[in-house]
């Protein structure tokens, strides 16, 4: 093992959400008169949390959101929240397959109730331990400022430099490579589409993985 400790983002790197997810985004504003693709939710929205995503829903339409659209995302969440949603493949596997003392962490946008109720999807509830860390309730700044990186890495003990982090969108790998640690670009999901790898390779990733077999040899598994 070449490193000390990972650290995960979650949505499209462990599940495959960021597709669903900005799918319904995208169905939602196209309903309500702004049409959107999901391909352009993705390169507008994914990765952002909290008043971040609304200032960038806000400034797409050109004006606040419609009434319905709390109500209407609350209830895909819980719906989702209550089916699960599919591993990116490979995912499961490879986190059980981590050496049990190895230090590792989710760093996530999303919330700690979406991600460890999508971890025990998984069966995956006892890998992280407490270690599952929310951009929106940890840090004041999240994703694509390098501090859940930071904090993460911190909660665990080990410096960031030999920390390896997983990440699969352009704001997060954003602050991932601004954090110092050294940068795997996953591009498993099924939102990264042609030239996906690219575009993480000008943000300054370290390297690319296309699958976590990928992973596994990059981090000398």
């Amino acid at each position: 093992m070449k490193f000390d400790a990972l650290l995960f983002d979650f949505d499209g790197v462990l599940i495959e959400s960021e597709y669903l997810g900005n799918k319904h985004i995208a169905d939602f504003l196209t309903a309500n008169g702004r049409p959107t693709t999901t391909e352009e939710s993705m390169a507008n929205f994914m990765g952002y949390s909290g008043r971040d995503f609304v200032t960038r829903l806000e400034a797409w339409i050109g004006g606040p959101l419609p009434q319905q659209w709390n109500t209407e995302r609350l209830a895909e969440n819980e719906r989702v929240l209550a089916e699960g949603i599919e591993e990116v493949a490979g995912a499961t596997a490879f986190v059980r397959s981590l050496p049990a003392n190895l230090p590792k962490a989710v760093v996530s946008s999303s919330s700690t109730r979406w991600i460890r109720t999508h971890l025990a999807h998984l069966d995956l509830a006892d890998a992280f331990g407490d270690h599952v860390y929310s951009g929106a309730e940890h840090v004041t700044r999240g994703k694509p400022a390098p501090d859940l990186y930071l904090y993460g890495a911190a909660q665990l003990g080990v410096p960031i430099e030999r920390c390896a982090i997983l990440e699969d969108s352009p704001v997060g790998t954003t602050g991932a490579v601004a954090s110092g640690g050294y940068v795997i670009g996953l591009c498993a999901g099924r939102h990264c589409a042609i030239g996906h790898d690219a575009t993480l390779r000008a943000i300054g990733v370290d390297t690319i993985a296309h699958d976590f077999e990928d992973v596994r040899r990059e981090l000398g598994l």
